[in-house]
């Protein structure tokens, strides 16, 4: 439950910050689309049985130590690679790439810290996604592109996530009541 609410924030974020650049009307369409998955998915988490809902276990949680080591390696390679990219290298274009790609290796960390392998799924999806706003970059695309790719991308495979999750939980109830 919490992880999704996290996952749903995040991923709002994501699209709100990196759809801006888009020629109009699509910030608009992709804000607004985005803004009725999340609803949407907040609506579907509420209306998950209590006793269903952790139904599929991750150990450890925000208490255990796997989780602040992740947190910390995130933390220290989300800004220093910040820092590099923008005041170094002079590519503030593709400051969304890092920050997804960082990310996404995150969650390979967090499937480990957890145990939850559904992770290592979004932490490849999320890492292509960095790559893949890099490539774009490189190959000359524009800030709006690569926003496009990596940032709204990313924010819709934090969606898929949730969905997935809700998916796991409804299988589990189906066997609860089995």
């Amino acid at each position: 439950m919490i992880g999704s609410l996290i996952a749903i924030s995040f991923g709002t974020v994501f699209v709100m910050v990196n759809s801006g650049g888009l020629a109009e009307p699509w910030p608009v369409i992709v804000r607004v689309v985005a803004g009725l998955v999340a609803v949407g998915l907040v609506v579907a988490l509420f209306r998950t049985p209590a006793e269903v809902r952790g139904a599929v276990p991750a150990r450890g949680g925000f208490k255990d130590r796997r989780y602040w080591l992740v947190v910390l390696v995130e933390v220290v390679a989300l800004f220093g690679g910040l820092a590099l990219i923008n005041q170094v290298l002079g590519w503030p274009e593709a400051s969304v790439a890092w920050v997804t790609l960082v990310v996404g290796v995150h969650f390979f960390g967090l499937a480990w810290a957890w145990g939850m392998p559904m992770y290592h799924w979004l932490g490849a999806v999320m890492t292509a996604l960095g790559v893949s706003g890099f490539v774009v970059f490189a190959l000359g695309g524009s800030e709006a592109t690569v926003g496009l790719v990596a940032g709204v991308g990313s924010g819709f495979a934090l969606y898929g996530a949730v969905v997935a999750a809700l998916l796991d939980v409804r299988r589990a109830r189906s066997e609860v009541t089995v």
